[in-house]
């Protein structure tokens, strides 16, 4: 994988939009717009049914077939539409030149139809190695029999024997980690907790290969029926490498192209991600986790030494496999891994991760449109910095982390992208100045700082330096004059 295209990705969503089954046309009618912004792909939220029915962002999954059309957990429709609106989602934003990478969770179903009696054994939650109780019986949510469907696209049904795991006794009314007779937890996953395999729900075997057949037969199915060009796999540390490693290929083979994959392995140490990414033969990308927390603490710390903000990221260690983020779905306030970045330093961190010559920059749907449930407005200039990549960022990469509290980085610019070469700086504390090199090509040129135009231009020297400078706790992004003009899009 390498982004020789200069790819820009945009996560399509926040956890807190209105359930009223109108997002996939909101996502449609904004298909333009997010093109001439500089968005080249859109990450979909999940598009299945959910156990909360029309009120369930995704992740609570149900039922895989069902993507918005039938009448089961109490609607028809998804959060977010219909099946046919989904379809025409994906559709308008081809039609816009934009690739569809939809989200799809295979860890777990949740929501079953009917319980069942089995046999388990409790394992302790802070080390899945360790049993805690001799044999049980229970009576275990594990039945999905989907009568809303009636057999419609798959016949598949699933019972206890799919499952490895389970967190409740619907009998006695009570938590735990119930380990199905015979079952192991999964190898090949994350060794928090002595084995991270479970983390919700049902927990699907994917050392079964009933389970195995069942999800690359939907992965097939889903592939043909939704056109989609790339996949975001949730939740990969608790799945099985091993798994997903094969089952990817199967996808690739089966798409006949080799579209876009990027995995959830939430794990702040680089270690880890490294570790996941030589198991599965560097076969897909990754969220920068190390960045995101990096950032955030940039926010937070305006005493932090910023000549090591890349440090320990993928981007730093494995550049052909990071996907750049600075905040998502899960990070924003009242979730389950809340890590916000500050609003303030959101200028900052974007201005971060959208130039640089190697990795994935994924722009936030709730940092591009707000986030209306916390009264978080959108990023202001967001838009145009994601433009700025499409015009300016070409060209050789050179970095600046010379200072403890101003660093940046300039991009060279190339002769096939008229009006590209730029030169970025930002400060989490006092600002000041840097004199950086772009390339002699441009000497005598005026460049701009497009997330403040009125202040005053740098005019590159004979050597291909500039003097550039940047303002308290702010970002600037300065762009040669001839690229700015270009630049015309304001915000969203």
């Amino acid at each position: 994988m390498n982004n020789r295209e200069n790819l820009t990705l945009m996560q399509g969503f926040e956890w807190y939009l209105p359930a009223d089954h109108l997002h996939w046309r909101r996502i449609a009618s904004k298909a333009e717009e997010l093109s001439r912004a500089g968005i080249d792909m859109i990450w979909l939220p999940p598009s299945y049914k959910g156990a909360g029915g029309d009120q369930s962002v995704g992740y609570d999954v149900y039922d895989k077939y069902d993507l918005g059309e039938f009448d089961q957990k109490g609607s028809i429709s998804t959060k977010y539409g219909t099946k046919e609106e989904y379809l025409a989602c994906v559709e308008a934003l081809h039609n816009a030149g934009i690739r569809v990478i939809s989200d799809i969770v295979l860890d777990h179903l949740m929501g079953a139809d009917e319980t069942e009696r089995i046999t388990v054994v409790e394992d302790s939650f802070d080390d899945r190695n360790q049993q805690i109780s001799g044999e049980l019986e229970i009576n275990a949510w594990t039945r999905f029999t989907y009568p809303g469907r009636k057999g419609r696209y798959s016949k598949e049904q699933w019972d206890f024997h799919d499952f490895n795991g389970t967190d409740f006794d619907d009998e006695e009314k009570r938590t735990g980690l119930f380990r199905i007779e015979g079952k192991t937890w999964n190898r090949g996953t994350d060794w928090d907790f002595g084995n991270f395999d479970y983390l919700m729900g049902a927990c699907l075997d994917m050392e079964n290969p009933e389970v195995v057949k069942k999800l690359t037969d939907w992965g097939k199915w889903f592939l043909d029926t939704t056109n989609t060009d790339g996949l975001r796999l949730d939740a990969v540390k608790h799945i099985s490498h091993e798994f997903f490693l094969q089952w990817i290929r199967d996808m690739r083979e089966h798409k006949g192209d080799e579209f876009f994959v990027v995995g959830e392995y939430w794990h702040g140490e680089i270690e880890r991600l490294l570790h996941y990414l030589d198991a599965v033969e560097n076969a897909y990308a990754l969220f920068d986790v190390p960045l995101h927390y990096a950032l955030m603490n940039a926010g937070n710390n305006r005493e932090m030494d910023l000549t090591n903000l890349l440090k320990d990221s993928l981007l730093a260690a494995r550049p052909d496999n990071a996907v750049l983020f600075v905040d998502n779905h899960d990070t924003q306030p009242g979730q389950a891994l809340y890590s916000f970045v500050p609003t303030w330093f959101k200028p900052q961190a974007y201005s971060i991760i959208l130039f640089q010559e190697a990795g994935y920059p994924c722009v936030f749907y709730g940092d591009l449109y707000g986030i209306p449930h916390d009264n978080i407005p959108p990023v202001t200039g967001l838009a145009k910095l994601c433009q700025a990549r499409k015009v300016s960022a070409y060209g050789t990469q050179k970095d600046y982390y010379d200072d403890a509290h101003v660093v940046g980085y300039t991009r060279a610019g190339d002769a096939e992208h008229e009006g590209s070469g730029m030169a970025v700086l930002i400060t989490n504390n006092e600002g000041g100045s840097k004199r950086m090199y772009v390339s002699m090509k441009y000497a005598g040129e005026c460049f701009v700082n497009l997330l403040k135009p009125t202040s005053e231009k740098v005019v590159l020297g004979d050597d291909g330096c500039g003097e550039f400078y940047v303002e308290r706790e702010s970002a600037a992004v300065w762009v040669r004059e001839s690229g700015y003009e270009k630049i015309e899009l304001g915000e969203l």
